[in-house]
């Protein structure tokens, strides 16, 4: 690695100054655009508005954030079609393209397929890479670099890992998460530029970068589909506010502002969601057969026609019959439209057959003629007859507080006792009135959807997949119908009931059957000590899984400390919080309140999930059902016992406690009054 002193390093610092001037200068031609006489309207001055007001976001120099990590040599021109990569050609990459004011680049993006050998290159596969260099950053300042020379035979006295790649995953957290673009692996890689057409689903162990992935996964399809995903829209999914929270930085570090975040209650918010659902219950709502129950009761509006219908126009009166009504219906039905797209169908097919009619008698009527049968009032009549409007939340309410409405349509689909454990125990005068739990909310989506399609986006990312119930998935495949999936999660860390067993069941439920399920086990961001510590729980939550192996040179710290009370709690917090960077604090949910108690006694300020740490505050206080997705630079972990407890059944607490173990990226400290769970105290395969 380079010291100061070095003239390459000045020369590099040099260079980014001048990108750093050139970006500058990008962003000042955006800003004195003048489009007063370029806009035909109001409505196209708004739109360009917004437009030059997003460039000129995406090109702020933000003064912490490195313009350019690495750097690229090629060799030669790898093809003569190929106008870069030529002969001793150089190329900075970073997180936005920058160019001069000759419109020659800078630092090319890290999206670029030019950029890709930086993440990918080895002296196996030097990609025609005679050099990659990386460099190391204090704050804003470029203060190191270190070079592989990959067309050079390897040495087995060099490193096998960079320094410099060390230093970047191991630098303390302090604020939201941020991106890992400088550090991105070639099997991660591989999943971040995979195409657009396909669903890609990741299966990976605490702090294998999994999250990251998928975040950069989309702002790689940002660059290379953008006209089309700017039409048809992606949107990131979350398990709750905290984890987007946490999250939200990423992508506009990245230069991408115009992703939605939300979570899966977010979508389905069609009703005010004010009770909660025992287990049993949240089950039998969750599972995938409740769509075949909707279905049935949606569709059980629609009744055979036994009636003519009669037009009347002037003189003239049209009759369509029973039987031929039937035939609309049947083909209406048969066709497995939406039900309201069959509803709105319904009167323009009578008026066609009263048309056809009137062509038989000699008339010449058009489309006019057809519109105005279709809303006669005895076609209304029969529409309503026959294909009557359905109210999705007034259809759900009805199936849960009707037992026979129920029993009608979920016959032969659930058993008695599942019926019995859904319905509501009293009747509730209105859909206002109710007060529905969060999985009511997507069966009244689903139903929702029967009615009417719901809008399909580009891409979608759902990260800490392993939680969602079957009903769930199908929500999230709604808004992906006609676009793709990245889906993300560690089946080790499911905490509902209805944890998804399979990734290849959740791909089922999800709509993307043929998704590609790829498996990361380099665990980056828990150090070897903790990770090898949490994987003994791995035999009792997930005993098919890989564990993941850590390729952290530093151990890091971890101790268990028996304890006699909370201010030993607090005391191993202060001590942690003499290093540098942040600390969570984890316990079980029921343990909260006494400990947050504990730290005001002791004078210790502290966050809740989601709040963003500062140098002045860098402990957060997290519940362990809160904890999945964070990650701290310590952790004390309260009581793994009572985590344990803390769950309806032991393998969900064992799985929560192997959630709140894996939080650390430099230390852990496990603090107990009480006996440890057995299964930490096994030494098995994973040890």
């Amino acid at each position: 690695m380079s010291t100061p002193a070095d003239a390459p390093l000045a020369r590099e610092r040099s260079h980014l100054a001048a990108s750093r001037a050139a970006l500058r200068a990008m962003r000042e031609d955006v800003e004195s655009l003048d489009i007063s006489d370029v806009t035909a309207n109001w409505v196209n001055a708004e739109v360009l508005a917004r437009q030059i007001d997003e460039r000129i976001k995406a090109l702020a120099d933000l003064g912490g954030t490195p313009l350019f990590f690495g750097r690229l040599d090629y060799l030669h021109a790898p093809g003569a079609e190929q106008a870069e990569g030529a002969e001793g050609e150089r190329f900075y990459i970073g997180r936005r393209h920058v160019h001069d004011a000759d419109g020659d680049p800078m630092v090319i993006d890290w999206r670029a397929p030019v950029s890709q050998p930086f993440y990918r290159a080895s002296k196996k596969d030097p990609m025609d890479i005679a050099l990659r260099r990386r460099f190391g950053y204090t704050g804003g300042d470029l203060t190191a670099y270190e070079d592989e020379h990959l067309s050079e035979p390897a040495d087995s006295s060099e490193a096998t890992t960079s320094k410099l790649l060390q230093q970047e995953i191991e630098r303390p957290r302090v604020g939201p998460m941020r991106d890992i673009v400088a550090t991105i692996q070639p099997e991660q890689d591989e999943i971040v530029r995979s195409g657009l057409s396909g669903t890609v689903c990741v299966q990976g162990g605490p702090g294998t970068g999994k999250t990251a992935v998928g975040l950069h996964r989309v702002a790689y399809l940002l660059y290379a589909h953008r006209e089309r995903l700017a039409r048809t829209g992606t949107l990131v999914i979350g398990p709750n506010r905290s984890f987007l929270h946490y999250i939200e930085q990423v992508l506009p570090a990245l230069g991408e502002l115009a992703v939605r975040q939300a979570t899966v209650d977010d979508l389905v918010a069609h009703v005010e969601v004010r009770g909660t659902d025992d287990a049993a219950a949240a089950i039998v709502k969750g599972d995938a057969r409740m769509a075949q129950v909707l279905r049935r009761a949606v569709y059980a509006h629609v009744t055979p026609p036994t009636e003519p219908v009669v037009v009347v126009r002037g003189s003239r009166r049209w009759r369509v019959p029973a039987y031929e009504l039937e035939d609309i219906v049947r083909e209406l039905l048969d066709r497995g439209i939406r039900y309201g797209a069959a509803r709105e169908a319904l009167p323009q097919r009578i008026a066609h057959a009263v048309l056809v009619q009137m062509e038989r008698s000699g008339e010449a009527p058009d489309d006019r003629v057809q519109d105005a049968v279709a809303r006669n009032p005895a076609v209304k009549a029969a529409v309503k007859a026959i294909w009557p409007p359905v109210d999705p939340a007034k259809l759900v309410l009805r199936l849960l507080t009707d037992a026979d409405f129920l029993a009608e349509h979920a016959g032969g689909v659930l058993s008695e006792e599942e019926q019995k454990t859904i319905l509501w125990a009293r009747p509730v005068r209105s859909v206002k009135s109710a007060k529905w739990s969060a999985a009511d909310a997507v069966l009244i989506d689903e139903a929702t959807d029967l009615v009417e399609r719901t809008q399909s986006l580009g891409h979608v990312v759902l990260d800490e997949a392993q939680d969602l119930s079957p009903m769930q998935y199908r929500a999230v495949g709604r808004r992906c119908t006609t676009g793709s999936a990245t889906v993300l999660g560690d089946l080790a860390q499911g905490t509902t009931p209805w944890a998804t067993r399979t990734w290849e069941e959740a791909l089922g439920h999800l709509g993307k059957s043929d998704g590609a399920v790829e498996e990361l086990t380099a665990g980056f961001r828990v150090p070897t000590d903790v990770i090898t510590y949490a994987s003994r729980l791995l035999p009792h939550i997930a005993p098919g899984l890989t564990p993941v192996a850590s390729v952290r040179e530093n151990p890091g710290f971890f101790e268990v400390r028996a304890s006699t009370g909370d201010a030993e709690v607090v005391a191993a917090c202060e001590e942690l919080l003499r290093n540098e960077g942040s600390t969570g604090l984890i316990a079980a949910d029921a343990r909260v309140p006494a400990l947050a108690e504990a730290l005001t006694a002791a004078g210790l300020t502290y966050l809740a999930p989601g709040e963003e740490t500062t140098a002045q505050t860098r402990l957060t206080l997290v519940p362990a059902s809160l904890a999945k997705g964070l990650e701290y630079d310590y952790v004390v972990l309260d009581e793994p016992q009572a985590v344990v407890d803390g769950e309806p059944d032991e393998r969900t607490g064992l799985r929560r406690l192997y959630v709140a173990l894996t939080r650390a990226v430099s230390g852990l400290v496990v603090t107990h009054a009480t006996t440890l769970p057995p299964q930490l105290s096994a030494r098995d395969q994973y040890t």
